[in-house]
């Protein structure tokens, strides 16, 4: 019973998202439709991290097929081993939520062979740069490298539109110790056990480009990625200027995973060459993809004067934290 009553205030959770409207499940039609089924059957609720990017279908399949082929499909590495990867890349993008979730999940795992401390030092360490020989074999390394590049992407689109408790505001602090430690054992792998290769099948197929070289040896891994790197820039070139997109790939391109600094002061100056129709878009793109835990109403409402849909939106973060999530890859996984 105490399990259903955390499963429904993560539910009523979704109601607190920020910043756009949750598809309800009711409502729920085609693609939309089809991601709720599989995220209710693996996850056992309507997971808010996925839930929240309804409003743009394929910006949904692509965040819910890199997490579900490498965190959720059974493979080589543990689910122990995955869940330490996410919590210690949540943990240096200062995406609080994410670390609640995935901490819960990885205490309610009884000890299993990975080593959690080295993973969850390595997956931290990974966001800023090369973190040296991995703690895992190679074989593992489709998966857990995934999970990493997954939860760059996941961090930066929940540091904008959740809140920093999975469960809903109404919950009083003194309730939380424990609502933890059953959403733990809620969310901990179940006797069933997913089938690998699911979520694919949600996107069209895409060629598997070179900055995947780490996923190639994994096909349906790789597979995944693949799709939903096409679907992200498919969703930036509707929903993101020109300008603030090339604006975007010049910074990434030299960036090394450091904070740009605590003002937003970086902000204007790296926007002063974009015409001011594109400058709101230009700023949250950039701050949603270098610095996410910036990212606030005003830069979001700016956007919006321009742009007042949800799905574009969506698909403006989707896009800018994808590219973000690619270019730390580079470094993850090292050179080819």
């Amino acid at each position: 019973m105490v399990a259903g009553l955390v499963r429904f205030a993560v539910r009523r959770s979704l109601r607190d998202t920020r910043h756009v409207q949750v598809v309800p499940r009711h409502r729920a039609r085609g693609l939309v439709a089809a991601v709720y089924r599989q995220v209710e059957r693996d996850f056992s609720m309507l997971a808010p991290p996925v839930a929240l990017h309804s409003a743009a279908p394929e910006a949904m399949a692509a965040a819910w097929a890199i997490l579900r082929e490498t965190l959720l499909a059974p493979g080589k590495a543990d689910r122990a081993g995955k869940e330490a990867v996410a919590t210690g890349v949540s943990e240096a993008n200062s995406c609080p939520y994410c670390v609640d979730v995935h901490g819960m999940t990885l205490a309610a795992i009884p000890a299993g062979e990975s080593d959690r401390e080295a993973l969850e030092k390595w997956a931290r360490v990974s966001a800023t740069g090369p973190a040296g020989v991995p703690p895992f074999p190679p074989e593992q390394a489709p998966e857990l490298i995934g999970v990493a590049v997954a939860f760059q992407y996941y961090n930066r689109v929940v540091n904008v539109f959740l809140r920093d408790s999975p469960f809903p505001s109404h919950v009083p602090e003194s309730a939380k110790p424990q609502a933890r430690k059953v959403l733990g054992g809620v969310l901990r792998p179940s006797g069933k056990t997913p089938q690998p290769g699911v979520s694919v099948e949600l996107l069209p197929a895409a060629p598997v480009p070179e900055d995947l070289h780490w996923a190639r040896p994994n096909a349906l891994v790789a597979d995944a990625f693949a799709r939903a790197y096409a679907a992200a820039e498919a969703a930036g070139e509707r929903s993101v200027p020109p300008a603030v997109r090339t604006l975007l790939h010049e910074r990434l391109s030299t960036w090394d995973g450091q904070a740009p600094g605590l003002s937003r002061s970086w902000l204007e100056e790296a926007v002063t060459g974009l015409d001011e129709a594109d400058r709101p878009a230009g700023r949250l793109a950039l701050a949603i993809a270098l610095a996410s835990y910036q990212v606030d109403d005003a830069l979001v409402e700016a956007f919006r004067t321009t742009a007042p849909g949800d799905d574009t939106l969506i698909e403006l973060a989707a896009w800018a934290s994808m590219a973000a999530a690619r270019r730390i890859s580079t470094w993850v996984a090292g050179p080819t």
